[in-house]
């Protein structure tokens, strides 16, 4: 987290160093392929600025048009036949909803600053959008992740909330849900409309795919990342989530590739050492020992967790010391 706390201090958050790179002003008359690899061939000159700037204090000049409208022009293409997330489900948005129960237009439940996320992190101003990629039988926020009932959101009008909320103390903006994958097109949005330098929190299942992480790269200060099953079985059973594990390690990698990683791991009755061990295990190899990490105990059979019932119970105290005793044997040594 060292560079989210540079920012903090002032360093530039990276969407302001993505809005210093320039593009040619008739960028939208490209076909996907040639945008594609405009936005490729930008991206090194990000990475670049992105090296040069991570001390300094004041960020480069801003650019009318910048790779951040490349990246909202994709988003808005891949949203004729969405490919968000890892169900890949291919719907015209514009038309119809996807597989997540979000149509072109992006609903929130509410947004606030919150208190109750890890330290670092808080006064987090949080903004809770409806709907989901996953369909997680013991959901705490089941209404937010399955009901579209709230208010629009509209990029320009959330940007000048995220200013306020700026002012009264926030630290962040934290893009969370149900989750955040379905609206990249909309969170992309309210980026390019922000303008003082505050970083950007995606706080995700990281069900998501590689196409996604190449927009959000850039735009994302820290991945607040949940990482919650060791296994594809678990994961397709109780959230519905194909080939979880292969897709969940390539996007942490990525993830850690780009910006700042805080993971999560919900401990699930039952799962401690069927996916809390492999959990742990894999980010200490790959993530590295001293990775962010909170396990999480506060776990509770809601929704439809009745259906199941080897999770229809809340965890025992051997467990929560079990699974704190695997994270002390693979190293961790930056736990919440």
């Amino acid at each position: 987290m060292e560079r989210y706390f540079r920012i903090l201090e002032g360093a530039p958050a990276r969407h302001t160093l993505l809005k210093s790179v320039g593009v040619p002003d008739g960028f939208r008359s490209l076909d996907d392929e040639g945008l594609w690899r405009l936005h490729d061939r930008k991206i090194l000159e990000y990475r670049e600025i992105n090296k040069r700037y991570a001390s300094y204090k004041k960020p480069p000049e801003r650019k009318s048009v910048s790779l951040l409208d490349v990246k909202e022009e994709l988003a808005a293409r891949i949203m004729r036949r969405c490919q968000f997330c890892e169900i890949r489900c291919g719907a015209n948005r514009y038309e119809r909803h996807g597989a997540c129960g979000v149509d072109a237009t992006s609903h929130y439940y509410s947004e606030f600053l919150h208190f109750g996320e890890e330290p670092e992190l808080v006064p987090s101003h949080t903004i809770f959008f409806e709907g989901c990629t996953f369909a997680c039988a013991y959901c705490q926020n089941w209404t937010i992740a399955t009901e579209i009932r709230g208010r629009v959101v509209e990029p320009e009008r959330m940007a000048r909330v995220i200013e306020m909320r700026r002012l009264e103390g926030s630290k962040n903006v934290n893009f969370v849900g149900g989750d955040p994958t379905p609206h990249l097109h909309t969170i992309l949005e309210i980026i390019g409309q922000v303008g003082s330098n505050i970083p950007m929190v995606w706080n995700s299942n990281m069900y998501i795919t590689p196409e996604s992480m190449k927009l959000l790269e850039g735009a994302i200060d820290v991945y607040l990342g949940d990482f919650r099953y060791g296994n594809d079985e678990h994961a397709k059973r109780y959230s519905s989530g194909k080939n979880y594990w292969a897709v969940t390690t390539r996007a942490f990698l990525d993830a850690k590739a780009q910006a700042d990683v805080l993971v999560r791991q919900l401990v699930l009755p039952g799962h401690v050492e069927c996916c809390t061990k492999p959990i742990v295990e894999w980010c200490a190899r790959n993530l590295g020992r001293d990775v962010r990490f909170n396990l999480m105990f506060q776990y509770f059979p809601e929704y439809r967790a009745s259906m199941f019932p080897e999770i229809n119970r809340t965890l025992t105290r051997e467990e929560a010391l079990r699974a704190m005793e695997i994270a002390k044997d693979a190293g961790l040594t930056n736990l919440v």
